[in-house]
């Protein structure tokens, strides 16, 4: 039986690898790690000829990026309250610094 190499023609869909390590290593960890695997799956799936699970392998890498700076987003913003709400918490109960 001959096997046949299918090449897809074409470029393949974006990856977003270097988005999902940018969002790993600032933002976070557990979501970014869930994008890189995505990410590297995409060129994967294109080369083998799997074109629709390259496409969806690219819009779910996208997909836990962003998730992943959103919540990177969200932590940082919330820390930034607990820290202006504990300034003024010492400075109304008149805590010397």
């Amino acid at each position: 039986m001959n096997e046949q190499n299918y090449q897809p023609t074409g470029t393949p869909p974006p990856n977003y690898l270097v988005f999902a390590i940018l969002t790993t290593i600032f933002c976070c960890q557990i979501l970014g790690i869930v994008s890189i695997v995505f990410a590297a799956q995409v060129n994967s799936r294109w080369n083998s000829g799997d074109i629709a699970g390259a496409n969806d392998a690219s819009k779910n890498a996208k997909l836990w990026a962003w998730l992943a700076f959103g919540s990177g987003i969200l932590v940082a913003v919330v820390a930034a309250i607990l820290a202006v709400l504990g300034v003024f918490a010492g400075i109304m109960s008149g805590a010397d610094f």
